[in-house]
């Protein structure tokens, strides 16, 4: 890659517009451009002409269903890049929110996210931490899942290995709120299929926001040893 062709892909983002953009589609659902719009609250000329320019670039992929435009992250890779890049763009304190409404959706969202497709915030960091705990994940240079990992994603039902393809097992994936690494990569997105599909989590307001269910509790207490408390 030439100096010119990584300024042209660093200016993609240099754009608040399109920054948001990126963010809110780190939920890992595909969104309309009049979706988008209105959540970055600019009009749809405005948000056609963004999203144009990130299809373009390769960080989003455009899908057609009739007259309808949807928009998704390219990529597992492109998620990574923006969490990563989010992760280093708050050193100090948050500043403070500009509203109550405001303050719940901040606080909504670092107890708990989707990050993509994997688990974020003070529950992805959660079930991290007691991972490793338990064996079944090691940390000590880089992200690795134990033989004890292997057999508990089987004892779920779930088989990240055969869901590898070109992507890692497990990822570490900055956490941008707790600043500490969450699991990602093929076995952390099986978890968060797996966790809202079996009702362990639910997703709350408009945006990656998710909240554990008391069958989640229960789940997570037995299966990981986390206490309730610690996911509230």
């Amino acid at each position: 890659m030439t100096a010119s062709a990584l300024a042209a892909f660093a200016a993609l983002l240099a754009d608040e517009t399109r920054a948001r953009f990126c963010l809110a589609l780190l939920d890992g659902r595909a969104w309309t451009a009049g979706e988008l719009a209105r959540h970055v609250r600019v009009a749809p000329s405005t948000a056609s002409e963004h999203l144009g320019r990130l299809v373009a670039g390769g960080l989003l992929a455009e899908e057609r269903q009739g007259r309808h435009r949807y928009v998704r992250l390219a990529d597992a890779r492109t998620a990574y890049l923006v969490e990563e890049l989010a992760a280093h763009t708050e050193p100090g304190p948050p500043a403070a929110p500009a509203s109550l409404r405001a303050a719940g959706a901040r606080s909504a969202m670092a107890r708990g996210r989707t990050c993509y497709d994997h688990l974020a915030g003070r529950l992805g960091i959660a079930i991290t931490e007691a991972m490793t705990v338990r064996g079944l994940l090691l940390q000590e240079s880089g992200f690795a899942l134990t033989a004890r990992g292997t057999e508990w994603f089987a004892a779920l039902g779930l088989e990240p290995l055969r869901a590898r393809g070109r992507r890692p097992v497990v990822r570490a994936c900055l956490d941008w709120t707790e600043r500490r690494p969450h699991l990602a990569g093929a076995a952390g997105a099986e978890l968060c299929r797996y966790a809202l599909d079996s009702g362990w989590c639910v997703r709350i307001g408009s945006e990656r926001a998710v909240r554990v269910t008391a069958e989640g509790e229960r789940a997570l207490a037995e299966l990981l040893g986390i206490a309730p408390e610690a996911l509230r």
